[in-house]
């Protein structure tokens, strides 16, 4: 039930898109006022179990309001052990309505903040300032979760009446930053600021970047693109800021990589409302790369359950390297086997490090990207085509070659076109991995293991194969196994090379090679 201030009962819609149902509450109405004054309506409801994913309250806005505060609460009743409690997620709709991609989006905080405001000269970070106009708006409430007892709610909805502040005109970084041509470049695309659960700023953010040996990051809020404006002022000549969003739905989290300035993409779907193709395709009219994040991760509503067929790319190592990291590395070697015995295209596995707030380190991983220079297009280029591995930290650095018997050569990302029978030396050469094990990793499983490096990090390692042996290689650095016969944690890992002619193994299982990269790039 929705009960205002007044003690009445709201009347209540029923609106079913597939899984991801909506209710609609009775309206919330405010008169007129002079300028300067405040008026406060109180809502209270209680949700049961089994709720829709998304519960709207409309509020009548009259003209003349300068700025809309919304204040809420909820309870958190106590729950047997392995039951759900309740967490209640907030955000808001202005009058342009609360259609799925609809422009009247507003602003979203999930559960990280427990009030906000906007106005035309400024909102609450993970809100969009601009204009209260008059019209209907929705206060998008989202059930996380709800407790066997039901979730309380109390809303407060504050309007200030009085002129407008003068609206700010966004500023957006730069798509280019000052480069050293084609050259590896180490970046992290999956980081959260205070615009939606973390707790640094785009600031704070950037001097760690900075710090971490990072040329390049993505801003990547939850739901909301509120942040794209304030990463000007911490890009830079050595520093490319690209723009993004996690898409975050019920049924797993997607990063929009690199996408146009102010591109808002929708999340309020599951994967039965067959939702997700379009917002996908939207992310790449806008310039951006769709990117399934920590895809098992064990997180509610954190597993991946759209499937890879709009994917460019798959994060399979998200923040310290863990089992469900282990999981999502084995899951993408199985799609790479995949491709090669049905000749299609590859998907690119990446690395992010999901910082939020400290001791989270921004940095760790890194994905370490072959570009033609430091721009936007460039990276995503880079990524899209595979040309990348994966490091702990830029202490990091690797080499990975495969060769045959006559010069030709090819690196990671690219094909070594040879013969099935062609003898292939495979050669990789590593700097900051002291004591860790180098593992080559193939359509067939693992087929070479070394000797741990020595003390120093630095070593190189060989390994003869043939096409038809082995339809593509990619290495992986282990630490020591603390105990037992299970492999190590990562230190890095690299795409893959694939090797033989198109159509003898693996078909087009890879796109055409770029050229070979240069020298590896050392502790940048």
């Amino acid at each position: 039930m929705c009960e205002d201030s007044h003690g009445g009962l709201g009347r209540r819609a029923l609106f079913v898109t597939g899984a991801a149902a909506a209710l609609t509450l009775g309206s919330v109405s405010f008169a007129s006022a002079a300028d300067g004054d405040q008026e406060s309506r109180t809502v209270r409801g209680t949700l049961p179990p089994g709720s829709p994913d998304f519960v709207y309250v409309p509020v009548e806005v009259p003209a003349g309001v300068r700025e809309l505060k919304v204040a809420y609460t909820y309870d958190r009743p106590s729950v047997p052990a392995g039951t759900l409690g309740n967490a209640l997620d907030i955000g808001v709709f202005d009058d342009r309505g609360t259609e799925l991609g609809s422009r009247g989006f507003r602003g979203w905080s999930g559960g990280a903040r427990t009030e906000f405001f906007i106005r035309a000269d400024d909102a609450t970070p993970g809100y969009l300032p601009g204009p209260v106009r008059e019209g209907t708006w929705h206060i998008a409430l989202g059930p996380y979760t709800v407790a066997p007892q039901g979730l309380s709610y109390e809303l407060t909805i504050t309007l200030t009446h009085g002129e407008p502040g003068e609206a700010v005109r966004p500023v957006y970084p730069p798509e280019r930053a000052k480069g050293r041509g084609r050259a590896w470049y180490r970046g992290d695309c999956h980081l959260h600021s205070w615009h939606s659960d973390g707790r640094r700023t785009p600031a704070e953010i950037g001097e760690l970047a900075r710090a971490a040996g990072l040329d390049f990051i993505n801003s990547s809020e939850h739901n909301t693109h509120s942040a794209h404006p304030h990463w000007a002022d911490v890009a830079g000549d050595d520093l490319l800021v690209m723009l993004g969003e996690e898409i975050t739905t019920r049924n797993g989290h997607v990063v929009a990589l690199g996408t146009d300035p102010g591109t808002f993409v929708d999340w309020r779907y599951r994967a039965r409302d067959n939702r997700f193709g379009r917002f996908a395709r939207q992310i790449r009219r806008a310039g951006g790369l769709v990117v399934p994040a920590h895809p098992h991760a064990t997180c509610v509503g954190c597993n991946w359950k759209f499937g890879f067929g709009e994917a460019d790319a798959i994060e399979v190592w998200n923040g310290p390297y863990t089992p469900d990291d282990e999981v999502a590395l084995a899951d993408w070697d199985s799609m790479l086997v995949a491709s090669v015995r049905d000749g299609r295209g590859w998907l690119p596995a990446m690395g992010s490090s999901d910082a939020h707030r400290s001791p989270d380190a921004v940095g760790s991983p890194q994905t370490v990207v072959l570009a033609d220079d430091l721009t936007r297009e460039a990276i995503q280029e880079g990524i899209r085509a595979g040309r990348s591995y994966v490091a702990e930290s830029a202490r990091v650095a690797l080499s990975l070659r495969a060769s045959g018997g006559r010069g030709e050569h090819a690196g990671i990302g690219e094909r070594l076109t040879v013969g099935r029978d062609t003898p292939v030396t495979v050669r990789l050469e590593v700097t900051g991995a002291p004591r860790c094990t180098v593992r080559f990793v193939t359509d067939q499983g693992v087929l070479h293991t070394s000797a741990p490096l020595p003390v120093a990090g630095s070593g190189t390692v060989e390994w003869r194969t043939t096409p038809s042996y082995a339809a593509y290689v990619r290495a992986e650095l282990r630490h020591e196994a603390a105990a037992g016969p299970l492999p190590g944690p990562l230190a890095a890992f690299t795409n893959p090379i694939f090797l033989g002619r198109q159509g003898e193994v693996g078909g087009e299982a890879s796109p055409p090679g770029a050229g070979s990269p240069p020298a590896p790039p050392g502790n940048q």
